[in-house]
């Protein structure tokens, strides 16, 4: 049986071990969170998500434009 709060300032996962013990994890390391839209329709054929190349769209016209 698991549980899932807010801990220290982040989305945790709680759980007990075989031994008993009270643990926990953030939820980000874990399968719990839904899948974004995007990367349920990509069904994993895709690279790339629509922000990352969004931000490597703007970082080559900050290189051309000689910003960096």
């Amino acid at each position: 049986m698991s549980t899932r709060k807010q801990n220290w300032g982040e989305d945790r996962v709680m759980f007990y071990d075989a031994q008993g013990r009270l643990r926990s994890l953030p939820a980000s390391w874990t399968d719990v969170n839904e899948a974004d839209l995007f990367s349920q329709v990509a069904a994993g054929r895709s690279f790339s998500r629509p922000d990352d190349l969004s931000a490597l769209a703007s970082l080559i016209d900050r290189i051309r434009a000689g910003c960096i």
